[in-house]
């Protein structure tokens, strides 16, 4: 009896022993994380995963980080840490690698180790930077490595500071995107990208009496750029320095270039002739050309007009992202550049690092880190093959049934339409008795109109006004404190449609100068098009129509509650559209003299002996009646394209919105929800008078109140405990 008792214990220790080997092997082969976040910041997006698993080369992440960093830095490196091991799992190991290197001084001293890592970090560009640390009450300064470089191949990418986490994974996952396409692309580059320096010897004479040095060696500098660019680059650049002077180049062929030219008058009290010059670089490859201006020119009042010269790290990492624009290796988004629509380049005043408020530098910005720009003059090309959408901002100039028929075939093939349409012109500016000046309105039409109406959309001819607007804090002197911009809404969530996935990290926006957008239920319906309102003024908005004026003091809201409603300010459309022109006479392309002259001369008139008489042979265009599966999107303004809207980072709501609308348009989902789930901008929601009114009181007497009453029954309690204990005692 005592041997099978002895056993059996034997035996359950057996068993409880393989149990816990078999538990520890399945904890170990088996991985399982649970990602409770709203957005799943933790985890990897779809995007991340497809990018990580597409790699064709060894990637490897080098990171820099300074131990013991304060809040909040530590929780960036933490982050970071987590988020690579992510990327690395997903990966199973077969291409993606990351290393952290330790350069941080051990006491005080540096070790040959730690110092062997900083001369690393510097030589990929990663330089220590200042970050604020609050100790015992005070605020105080240190300079901590916190960058990171992708190397992958030859080629590197780096992120020079990463102070935050907000957009960490979409800028890594972005930069090993564009790393892989570099690759492919120049390994399938047959030509190579030129790299030409146009400077004439006479700038040498004018330069220093420009405050500019070194303009002599600048084509042995930019010689050694090229070489190093090329090592990382497989050869693909190629280096030519071109003296105009000496090539007999007049100065005004180069304007075709964009190369910039001078021009100084003869100062005889400093010994200078008068003469001309130009200094520019030009990358081209194929037909693609872009300048790269060498002389910047800055005015400071009362000052006088400075002159520098670019530093040669600066052009080194100038040419490395002009050669990845050249080589196309992000998707190519189509921006029509004529019919007045808004610039792209905002002028000289961009040029001198001076760009205004009101043009689209920001937006090029952000939108070129995923997207290659192509600029398209619709009176003098057709719409290229490769391009999936076609942005049209602002057009003031209208469109001939030519034009308007290629964008009509352009959706027709199943592409898509990012349309930004102002209604209204600004007119002639007139000055009254008073000190402001009333500008008046135009209202546009540019034949897109019709397009728009026919597939169910329309951008009405008024402008939308909302209470729920911008304030600013009135200046001192000012009665009132704050002063409302009524043309400037402020959308707030509750009126944000959520039912697109892209719009779902979307909690508020700003709007400028809008007009409304009506779908037309009537012509959709049963056509198998589905629309969306994106979002809409709030429910005290109203519309302008008549006597426009955006000044704040001439403006009011209506007196009749009627007049105020919500309105529609942007709009999806998706399926597949029949084209505008059926039924219709196709419109052929208008030539002008110029172009027929050209014509002419390249066909002269044909020696053929055969007999065949081809006068009256006509080419048929390839119509398409009924479309692909396309989408169309529609605000009524321009404006939120501009830098007062749109921020260089593209981390604010208005740059999140825009940048989803094009990939969406562009099929590229994954990557739009990975852009917003990082999204800053978490606003409380809106409550009613009454609620608030709740709210306060119920702090002020509820809160007091309940605890009152929670100690008047502790001591009831009590008391009743007492007399129970009593009682017992007694009997």
């Amino acid at each position: 009896m005592f041997g099978k008792e002895r056993y059996g214990r034997y035996g359950r220790f057996v068993a409880y022993m393989i149990v816990i080997v078999l538990v520890n092997l399945a904890g170990a082969t088996l991985f399982f994380r649970w990602d409770l976040t709203e957005n799943n910041i933790y985890s990897l997006s779809e995007a991340s995963r497809r990018v990580v698993s597409t790699l064709s080369e060894p990637l490897t992440i080098n990171v820099f980080f300074s131990k013991n960093l304060p809040s909040p830095y530590n929780n960036t490196e933490t982050y970071l840490r987590d988020l690579l091991e992510e990327y690395s799992l997903e990966d199973g190991g077969r291409y993606f690698n990351y290393r952290f290197y330790d350069v941080s001084a051990d006491e005080g001293d540096l070790s040959s180790e730690t110092e062997t890592n900083r001369e690393l970090a510097q030589s990929y560009g990663i330089n220590p930077i200042q970050i604020q640390a609050f100790e015992s009450d005070e605020i105080k300064f240190q300079r901590a490595y916190m960058g990171l470089v992708m190397v992958h191949g030859d080629m590197t990418e780096k992120l020079p500071a990463v102070t935050s986490t907000d957009r960490l994974e979409y800028d890594l996952t972005t930069s090993m995107e564009r790393l892989n396409n570099k690759v492919s692309a120049l390994l399938r580059l047959k030509d190579k990208v030129k790299v030409k320096l146009y400077l004439s010897s006479s700038m040498e004479i004018v330069t220093p009496h420009m405050g500019i040095d070194g303009i002599s060696s600048l084509p042995e500098d930019i010689q050694e750029i090229v070489d190093n660019l090329n090592r990382k680059n497989y050869g693909k650049l190629e280096f030519m320095h071109i003296d105009p002077l000496e090539e007999g180049i007049p100065v005004g062929e180069l304007e075709k270039y964009n190369v910039p030219t001078f021009n100084w008058p003869e100062l005889p009290q400093k010994d200078l002739k008068a003469g001309e010059g130009a200094a520019g670089i030009v990358m081209e490859h194929g037909e693609k050309q872009v300048n790269i201006p060498l002389i910047s020119a800055y005015t400071v009042p009362l000052m006088g007009t400075y002159y520098e010269l670019a530093a040669p790290e600066d052009l080194e990492e100038t040419i490395n992202e002009v050669l990845e624009s050249l080589l196309d290796i992000n998707e190519e988004l189509g921006y029509v550049s004529d019919h007045g629509t808004q610039s792209l380049w905002g002028g000289m005043e961009e040029y001198y690092g001076t760009s205004t408020q009101d043009s689209l530098s920001n937006f090029r910005e952000v939108a070129s880190e995923t997207y290659s720009i192509k600029e398209i003059d619709l009176s003098k090309e057709e719409i290229p093959e490769g391009i999936n959408t076609l942005v049209i901002a602002g057009p003031k100039v209208k469109f001939t049934d030519y034009e308007l028929y290629q964008i009509d075939q352009f959706l027709m093939k199943g592409k898509s339409l990012a349309l930004f349409i102002d209604s209204f012109t600004e007119g002639a500016t007139y000055s009254g008795q008073n000190s402001y000046g009333v500008t008046s309105y135009v209202p546009l039409s540019t034949g897109l109109e019709r397009l728009l109406e026919h597939y169910g959309i329309s951008v009405k001819a008024s402008y939308v006004m909302d209470e729920n607007c911008y304030k600013q804090q009135s200046q001192q002197g000012a009665i009132g404190g704050y002063q409302k911009y009524y043309f400037i809404p402020v959308i707030e969530n509750a009126f944000i449609n959520k039912e697109l996935s892209v719009m779902r990290d979307i909690k508020g926006l700003v709007v400028s100068k809008v007009s409304p957008v009506e779908v037309a239920g009537d012509i959709i319906k049963g056509s198998g098009i589905r629309s969306y309102t994106l979002f809409s003024s709030s429910d005290r908005a109203w519309e302008m129509k008549d006597s426009i004026s955006f000044n704040p003091y001439m403006t009011a809201p209506p007196s009749s509650e009627s007049d105020f409603k919500s309105m529609p300010l942007a709009g999806m459309l998706e399926g597949e559209f029949t084209s505008y022109f059926k039924d219709k006479d196709i419109p052929e392309r208008e030539l002008d003299n110029d172009e027929t002259a050209g014509e002419d001369a390249g066909n002269p008139p044909s020696d053929d002996k055969t007999g065949s008489d081809l006068t009256g042979l006509k080419a048929e265009k390839s119509f398409i009646a009924k479309g692909s599966p396309a989408r169309i999107f529609v605000m009524g303004s321009s404006d939120v394209l501009k830098n007062y809207i749109i921020d260089s980072e593209g981390s604010q709501p208005n740059s999140v919105f825009v940048m989803n609308m094009l990939d969406y348009l562009n099929g590229r989902e994954d990557t739009a929800l990975m852009r917003g789930k990082e999204n800053s901008y978490n606003p409380l929601e809106e409550l009613s008078g009454g609620a608030k009114a709740f709210i306060k009181y119920f702090n002020i007497i509820g809160l007091p109140a309940l605890v009152a009453l929670f100690g008047v029954a502790a001591l009831l309690r009590r008391q009743q405990r007492k007399k129970m204990i009593q009682a017992m005692f007694r009997g």
